[in-house]
């Protein structure tokens, strides 16, 4: 799978940008500030619908602009789809393929796979549990891109009723019992949030089983001296489950009936506090080196090594299904020492196609030799 040719229309610093691309490795060099991860962002955008930079749709829009337009001919197995996001800050983004549009936005992620490297990825190791729930979250709708509606129903489930919570307890205390109108309201928000939670949680730990081998071979690739021992991840719910065997991963209703366990337990506490405290919003991926957690323990080349590892490990996973994903290295041979940024250079080259951006040449190593393409911001 690569992408051919890239259109963008009031994305980011760029008016109008077209950018035609080739298989194997496209280096964007210029200064910083230049807009050369804008244009791999845009990439990274249609795969995801999301951005590795920012929260929220507004900043991708360009200043004075109402919309921004991404559109990209997507080349896999010798055919050609031309895919389109209209990017909408306040209303709903729409879709289209092949110049038809979508029923929901949502339906384009999957259709083109990246997996992007870049400083910020250092938060995965380093940073709060949302970090990490995000970057299974984001796999896992790669992988299956029906999840995508899974995860933004819980969203909305959540937000209902954290907002019930809220409510009540704002209301002098009421959240405590006694009201009718709120049990019962909580009582159906409840079903819905253990059957989409319950989902979420049963993915998330078939994912991190298939990606716990994967990852102790990418840290022992990108590691010095480093074995396939040595790095770890583990799946920790908010919820406990029974598994299917005594190693298997979980089953829906085993996690579904400890998920109403759990929240039966937690209601006292919850309605004190006006906020929902079980469920899939608050698990945790837990990462080792050895026996000690990588957060608070590793050192910053460890740390790097092990968040460039959860990303080797993603394309590996996304290439035993049958694609091979788009790669996107943001600016991170910068971050790395040479040992590390030869090892990943040489780990990565084989791809299908890889994008890379770079301040000046010299940070690109000599393995990724291929297309150069100076990025230069037009003055107004």
């Amino acid at each position: 799978m690569h992408v051919s040719h890239l259109t963008l229309h009031a994305f980011r610093s760029y008016a109008e940008l077209e950018v035609p691309l080739t298989p194997g490795v496209t280096a964007f060099v210029g200064r910083n500030g230049q807009g050369k991860t804008n244009i791999v962002e845009a990439i990274d955008y249609l795969s995801r619908l999301s951005s590795h930079r920012v929260a929220s749709d507004a900043p991708l829009v360009k200043q004075g602009s109402e919309q921004a337009v991404v559109r990209a001919a997507v080349v896999k197995d010798g055919r050609t789809a031309l895919l389109e996001v209209e990017i909408n800050p306040g209303r709903s983004n729409r879709a289209r393929v092949n110049r038809s549009p979508l029923p929901r936005a949502r339906e384009l992620v999957g259709l083109v796979r990246t997996v992007l490297f870049s400083p910020e990825d250092l938060a995965l190791v380093k940073g709060d549990p949302g970090e990490r729930r995000r970057f299974l979250d984001d796999l896992l709708v790669l992988r299956a891109p029906r999840l995508a509606g899974v995860r933004a129903d819980y969203d909305k489930v959540l937000k209902q009723r954290n907002a019930l919570l809220k409510n009540a307890l704002g209301r002098g205390g009421r959240a405590r019992g006694g009201d009718e109108y709120f049990d019962s309201t909580l009582a159906v928000w409840d079903e819905q949030l253990v059957r989409l939670g319950a989902e979420l949680v049963v993915e998330r730990a078939r994912l991190v089983e298939e990606l716990g081998p994967r990852l102790a071979e990418a840290y022992a690739a990108v590691a010095k001296d480093a074995g396939r021992n040595d790095a770890a991840v583990r799946y920790q719910p908010s919820v406990s489950h029974e598994p299917v065997e005594a190693d298997g991963p979980p089953r829906r209703d085993g996690v579904a009936r400890m998920f109403h366990v759990e929240l039966e337990r937690r209601r006292p506490e919850e309605r004190q506090r006006g906020i929902t405290l079980v469920g899939p919003h608050r698990d945790e991926l837990a990462l080792s080196v050895g026996t000690l957690p990588v957060k608070g323990y590793a050192s910053h080349g460890e740390s790097w090594s092990f968040a460039l590892a959860l990303r080797l490990a993603s394309y590996e996973l996304l290439r035993a299904d049958g694609d091979d994903p788009i790669l996107i290295l943001d600016d991170v041979f910068a971050e790395l020492d040479v040992d590390r940024r030869d090892r990943l250079a040489e780990l990565v080259a084989p791809a299908e196609q890889v994008l890379v951006t770079a301040a000046v040449d010299a940070d690109v190593p000599e393995v990724l030799s291929g297309a150069r393409i100076e990025v230069r911001r037009e003055e107004p």
